[in-house]
């Protein structure tokens, strides 16, 4: 029994580890993401890490509480995701940062 408690234990701080350098990475490309979809993709991750460190915190203290937040988290994080989503197809083309036309929708002509 001590064997697996403490396998357990060495697998969730090598887990919280990982997950921190996950949400680090993460936090770099949505602050120096070159376009919009890159950043709305990179907070879409940012939800998943989160997701992750629930479910860790859960396998830890053995509440199963932390189930539940995580799936109202997952569901928060998709619909936040598709309203960014249909926030830059409505947005139509944009220009980027290295002075290019980007479409938003398939089949635009940029008019520049």
């Amino acid at each position: 029994m001590t064997d697996a408690a403490t396998l357990v234990d060495w697998a969730v701080q090598l887990s919280l580890a990982l997950l921190c350098l996950s949400f680090a990475v993460t936090v770099y490309r949505v602050i120096r993401g070159p376009t919009l979809p890159d950043r709305i993709l990179a907070l879409d991750m940012l939800v998943a890490t989160a997701i992750g460190f629930i479910a860790v915190i859960g396998i830890k203290t053995g509440y199963t509480l932390y189930v539940d937040i995580a799936i109202a988290l997952g569901l928060v994080g998709f619909l936040a995701t598709v309203a960014f989503s249909r926030f830059i197809l409505a947005r139509g083309p944009v220009q980027g940062d290295d002075g290019g036309v980007e479409t938003a929708r398939e089949g635009n002509s940029a008019n520049e």
